[in-house]
């Protein structure tokens, strides 16, 4: 009887003991997943690397103020223009991994700035990608009276005087800069390049005839073409723009392989949380597909991304590799 009695009392021991273990586990599993649904807690800083105004500062804070209201907290837009972009990245590179400091990343600070510039930053390595949230292609523009009608029109002027067509850009290292140097590798033309210091000026100079082109990024140059002020030769990308269909691309006018293009992401410091940055990627989805989203980004050029995190992890690293490769066989220095 004893040995019964003794017996009951160990199997009660062991039950309780189990039901203690599994008592403390879903405490456990409770507060990983309060502690997941606890952020954001508090404002979360949006780091643009640009000044206020330009594209990247606009698509910043419609990106933000979407994003905002779905994680239902403030998301503060933060201006830190400087050094090629590389002032406002090497914030977010070194901010607490919290999900509250992220960036506006892309073409130049993770992409031809570091490669350019001494970084303090890893472009790949020091940020965790959270998703694209579109992509700007390059569309070859001129004056309006000006006798380069195609791209075959600029290449034979080209030809026929080597160094004395002229493309501008915003300076060493830009979108166009990178483009004007594509398309004249490719083209096996020798052109020009004006580089100004950031600003409108070489748009200035384009619309007055004192330059001959620009490869200008397509958020830019829309609002110029729609408003008759420079005209459009061709455009990169796999498609002509909705917006512009007698353009045609430059794959259409012989030259296939020519592909520059703006693009615009969005990054947390490295080793963030996967459930923070996971949880930040699906209000990021979410907002690309709100019809007035896509509209205001089709309406300065921008193709919308989906947002999605392996996207841009898979995006970012080859178009290091492809800046790497342009700026070593053209030698390209920084300004």
């Amino acid at each position: 009887m004893k040995a019964v009695t003794s017996l009951q009392s160990s199997q009660r021991r062991n039950v309780a003991k189990m039901l203690l273990v599994a008592g403390i586990a879903s405490i456990g599993c409770m507060f990983s997943a309060n502690a997941a649904d606890v952020y954001p807690s508090k404002p979360i800083t949006l780091v643009v690397p640009y000044p206020a105004g330009g594209a990247n500062d606009m698509l910043g804070r419609l990106i933000g103020q979407k994003m905002s209201e779905g994680l239902k907290q403030q998301i503060i837009i933060d201006n830190r223009p400087g050094a090629g972009t590389l002032i406002g990245a090497t914030v977010v590179a070194k901010a607490p991994a919290d999900g509250y400091t992220l960036l506006v990343g892309g073409f130049a600070s993770n992409s031809v700035s570091p490669l350019l510039f001494k970084a303090e930053y890893d472009p790949i390595k020091d940020f965790e990608p959270i998703g694209m949230f579109g992509t700007a292609p390059t569309v070859l523009i001129t004056y309006p009276n000006s006798p380069y009608k195609t791209i075959k029109d600029v290449v034979d002027a080209a030809k026929k005087k080597p160094g004395e067509v002229m493309y501008g850009s915003s300076g060493n290292g830009s979108p166009l800069h990178m483009s004007g140097e594509m398309f004249t590798s490719q083209a096996g033309v020798n052109m020009t390049h004006v580089p100004y210091k950031g600003g409108s000026a070489h748009i200035l100079d384009l619309i007055g005839g004192r330059l001959d082109v620009i490869f200008d990024t397509s958020t830019n140059s829309t609002p110029l073409i729609k408003g008759g002020k420079v005209r459009p030769i061709a455009v990169s990308g796999p498609s002509r723009l909705p917006d512009f269909p007698n353009v045609p691309t430059f794959a259409e006018s012989g030259y296939p392989n020519f592909a520059v293009n703006g693009w615009y992401a969005l990054y947390a410091p490295a080793k963030t949380p996967k459930d923070i940055t996971n949880r930040l990627s699906a209000e990021l989805q979410k907002v690309l597909k709100m019809p007035d989203v896509i509209e205001k980004l089709r309406g300065v050029g921008v193709t919308p991304g989906t947002g999605e995190a392996p996207e841009l992890a898979k995006y970012a690293p080859s178009e290091l590799e492809k800046y790497r490769k342009l700026i070593k066989d053209a030698n390209i220095k920084a300004d």
